[in-house]
């Protein structure tokens, strides 16, 4: 079986709208290329492809604003290429100067259960069977190996995992109040409008995003595959 499913939980989250330009406001849960990090956190090689297929949200939504700190400039990939040739160069960043603060809406005190399928790309195939790569998984995850540390949208908002039985029922929510339970579309499908599926790497030079109609039922957000969404 190549289809795997990992547990996850953080005391903030924040799954950035890429509407909001100017301050940082997070979807209602995590995204399809959120979770596919989180996987790739853990085992990422260039052979091998990770797709989410569906999200289970497992605590109640919860949100909290933030005033943060953040540095408002990166150094320039030019300007570091440019100091590799010449063998010199500035490319001191100073947080002082270019200190900002900015305000956010995160989630908080969040829990999910992802699914997602590994497979090898065709053409790495005839070299690379697939049970290396999926007992590699199973060997990490088991023992909370990662190539660094899994974290829910913002790298600051660092995530527990635990792998767990993908057919097995995940934890009794029959705690979760009323309200709770109709927003995450128990009895009734909540929609959660157009959310960030992943982006198209074709052109690395100008990745483009895609989307898909999000929608929660009871608890859970299919995620279709990437030829469904929309460009």
């Amino acid at each position: 079986m190549n289809r795997f499913c990992l547990e996850v939980s953080g005391d903030f989250a924040c799954f950035t709208r890429p509407e909001m330009k100017v301050e940082r406001v997070s979807y209602d849960l995590i995204t399809p290329s959120a979770a596919r990090n989180v996987f790739q956190a853990i085992l990422w090689k260039p052979e091998i492809d990770w797709r989410i297929h569906r999200i289970e949200v497992l605590k109640p939504i919860r949100w909290i604003n933030l005033r943060r700190n953040e540095v408002g400039k990166t150094v320039p990939a030019g300007a570091v290429a440019s100091a590799m040739k010449q063998g010199r160069g500035a490319l001191g960043l100073y947080i002082e100067e270019e200190r900002q603060q900015r305000a956010g809406l995160f989630l908080r005190d969040v829990g999910y259960r992802l699914h997602a399928e590994l497979t090898v790309k065709p053409e790495a195939r005839a070299a690379n069977p697939l049970a290396k790569y999926r007992e590699m998984f199973a060997r990490r995850a088991e023992r909370g190996q990662c190539v660094n540390q899994p974290y829910l949208g913002c790298r600051e908002f660092a995530a527990s995992f635990r792998l767990v039985d993908p057919l097995s029922e995940p934890a009794d929510r029959q705690d979760l109040s009323e309200a709770d339970r109709a927003e995450l579309g128990f009895g009734k499908p909540r929609d959660l409008g157009y959310m960030l599926h992943d982006l198209d790497f074709s052109d690395p030079a100008d990745p483009q995003p895609r989307f898909f109609r999000a929608e929660l039922h009871d608890g859970a957000m299919a995620v279709p595959d990437w030829q469904e969404a929309l460009a």
